[in-house]
């Protein structure tokens, strides 16, 4: 049988699975690792499996992770598999992953400062697309997800979301700016500070022929496909709101942040889970 090919046995999912944990550890601490290196080091280990098929084993793992909520490595973009032994095995290291989980809840609960750019035009890339699709954000209400769920942590940091904020309203200043419509930038306004945070949006910018641009920011420091959270309302005025509406996902934030935007209403956008109902006697 050629090298890659054929079913993983559980035996080898739990060694590769082990070694993603250590390099995801390394990662949201902060500190530095080597892919390839840990790579070549699975190869003496698994000797029926090459390059590309422990590459698609990385990128099994990250959807798995990223279907639990869970922090998964940048650069391994989630691929799901339809075999489940996986997220068994899965879930079973985390349950004893005390450094990944420690390290995200550091992560995503630390207090947040607006990062300097040197360039704030450059952190635009074109949004991440899914292999399948998936539910990628979360109605809020109460989440049912094994041990932590960080989308709810990342909308608790408030510092996290207000420097967010400040990064956007930067960006859409220097936008203006650059197509040279100053008056315009100098009227983008932050209504989650100036009219609250219920309106449905976060900051009132414009488009360069004058028409309104409402935004909405959502800031992590994880990984661009990581799930967030929206309320009723904000999904609701998204749709009443499709031509005029964008989306601002700040991810990686702080320490190499990055921006996609998402035009139109969040129903067409992203895949809504309504994770639970709020329930009233008849």
């Amino acid at each position: 049988m050629p090298r890659g090919a054929g079913d993983w046995t559980r035996e080898e999912e739990e060694v590769i699975v082990a070694d993603y944990f250590v390099m995801l550890a390394a990662e949201l601490r902060g500190e530095p690792y080597n892919k390839t290196q840990h790579r070549r080091q699975l190869q003496r280990i698994l000797t029926s499996r090459n390059d590309g098929s422990i590459e698609m084993k990385h990128q099994n793992i990250s959807a798995v992770l990223l279907e639990l909520g869970y922090p998964y490595i940048n650069g391994y973009k989630p691929l799901r598999n339809k075999k489940t032994s996986l997220q068994s095995v899965v879930l079973d290291r985390l349950a004893g992953a005390t450094d990944v989980r420690g390290a995200a809840e550091h992560l995503v609960e630390a207090t947040a400062s607006k990062p300097v750019l040197s360039d704030i035009l450059a952190i635009l890339v074109p949004p991440p697309i899914p292999r399948k699709k998936r539910n990628t954000l979360r109605e809020k209400r109460t989440a049912v997800l094994p041990l932590v769920d960080y989308a709810e942590r990342d909308q608790k940091n408030r510092s996290l979301g207000n420097a967010g904020e400040e990064v956007v309203m930067d960006f859409e200043h220097a936008r203006l700016w650059k197509a040279g419509r100053k008056e315009l930038a100098e009227q983008v306004e932050r209504i989650s500070t100036s009219r609250g945070d219920h309106v449905g949006y976060d900051i009132h910018s414009f488009e360069e022929d004058g028409a309104p641009r409402l935004i909405e920011v959502k800031t992590t420091r994880l990984s661009a496909m990581t799930p967030f959270y929206a309320s009723r309302n904000e999904v609701r005025f998204s749709d009443e709101n499709r031509q005029e509406y964008h989306l601002y996902r700040l991810y990686r934030f702080e320490k190499e942040t990055q921006l996609f935007v998402l035009s139109g209403s969040l129903k067409d956008t992203c895949s809504l889970d309504p994770i639970n109902y709020l329930a009233s006697i008849a």
